[in-house]
């Protein structure tokens, strides 16, 4: 070959050696890559000392904490005061914590601000056990999504039991979020690093004799943690159709909307699960952009967001007068059962907050519905609006455009 033609050859490959070059720096401006560090202690110190393995009748202060908590975050244990990680822990731990004493954008060190202990596991299944004998078998099990340290998330968690007033224990399950923007396919690649441990647990629970009902709550990226692991249990789970796990809530979930309506549906939502009133309750919203950028990302639809991916279906619902949305279908069955299993609340009317992706924390009529559904109270459903499919239905603008006062009604401060 001539220098020529070499030089002709190369001018001729730069375009395909850019590509994946072009395609990093789309991703890395989408907020998708970021690096991990290891850090500069190793994690075998932060775990040494024996308060991050308590032994049964020790820490025994954290019975007097109201939430339960369930987690494979790297604990640091090298001081009294136990602070929960980014990193992946070298094993499950439980314990207990309180809400946040103050708002974590106000804190430096987020972590030291929620009261924590760990417990020992023996322990910690006869206190939930207690709690749950005396609460009629229910729990609350919450699972966050993206971007959250422990501290938002407990906040979180913390403001679920109050707004909803939940009258069982309340659990929240803390996977190793980076709590950063930029580390969202690290918190993608650690989320389905722990489904093998959340499933564990969520068997462990379902099969508990004094275990009759699993409301089971989840945001955004947890989602995809939740809806495998159910899935694993109804196979697995020595009752048939795991029927206990009743009520499953996905707010803003970030899943693959077809997905969800080619093999998750169906199996979930099987109609004789559905007759043992197992339903599932999805909050989307067309003005959440953190799915929006998801969807960008993936390149399919999200199951939390209604933007149709088909541009003709989004025109014939244009023709027919209707807003260009898209939601995920209904499971079809044989023999249908008298309830519906699968409810979506479009909540883009009244969004609220700065990303539109936390409607059920943040807006005042989305909070209200999201706290009747929790407690099973669907006679006192309001501001419900019908919709041309039976299983979505839109929450209405408020009128006059007067605005709630979203804070109280949602409960977002400690009361």
């Amino acid at each position: 070959m001539t220098s020529l033609n070499r030089v002709r050859g190369q001018k001729a490959l730069l375009p395909q050696l850019m590509r994946p070059v072009g395609l990093a720096l789309s991703l890395l401006l989408a907020g998708c890559i970021s690096p991990v560090d290891y850090g500069k202690i190793p994690h075998s110190e932060y775990v040494a000392h024996p308060r991050c393995s308590p032994e049964n009748g020790t820490n025994t202060a954290a019975a007097s904490f109201p939430y339960f908590v369930v987690t494979s975050r790297l604990p640091d244990c090298r001081s009294d005061q136990v602070k929960l990680m980014h990193h992946r822990g070298d094993r499950v731990r439980y314990g207990r914590f309180d809400a946040p004493l103050v708002e974590p954008e106000n804190n430096k060190d987020g972590a030291s601000s929620v009261p924590f202990l760990l417990n020992n596991e023996t322990q910690w299944w006869k206190d939930l056990a207690g709690q749950m004998g005396a609460r009629d078998g229910r729990v609350l099990l919450y699972v966050h999504g993206f971007r959250e340290t422990f501290v938002t998330s407990s906040k979180d968690a913390a403001q679920i039991a109050r707004m909803t007033n939940f009258d069982g224990p309340v659990i929240q399950y803390s996977w190793p979020s980076q709590g950063e923007f930029l580390k969202y396919a690290v918190d993608e690649t650690n989320m389905y690093w722990d489904e093998r441990n959340f499933r564990n647990f969520l068997m462990k629970l379902a099969q508990q004799k004094w275990t009759k009902e699993i409301v089971l709550v989840s945001h955004s990226l947890g989602a995809r943690l939740v809806l495998p692991s159910v899935e694993y249990v109804d196979r697995n789970s020595s009752n048939a159709d795991s029927s206990n796990i009743s009520n499953i809530i996905l707010a803003s979930p970030d899943v693959d909307r077809q997905d969800f309506e080619r093999d998750i549906a169906d199996e979930i939502l099987a109609a004789r699960r559905v007759k043992n009133k197992r339903r599932i309750t999805v909050y989307a919203s067309e003005k959440d952009r953190a799915l929006k950028l998801s969807d960008d990302i993936h390149g399919y639809p999200r199951l939390g967001m209604p933007r149709c991916f088909d541009t003709f279906k989004a025109a014939r619902l244009k023709e027919r007068g209707l807003p260009e949305r898209c939601y995920a279908t209904h499971p079809t069955y044989e023999n249908t059962p008298e309830l519906s299993g699968l409810t979506i609340i479009d909540t883009t009317d009244v969004s609220h907050g700065g990303t539109g992706h936390s409607d059920y924390l943040r807006s005042a009529s989305a909070c209200q519905d999201f706290a009747s559904v929790v407690g099973g109270e669907t006679d006192k459903l309001q501001g419900r609006k019908a919709t041309h499919l039976p299983h979505v239905f839109l929450l209405a603008p408020y009128v006059n455009n007067a605005e709630p006062d979203h804070r109280l009604i949602c409960k977002r401060d400690a009361e």
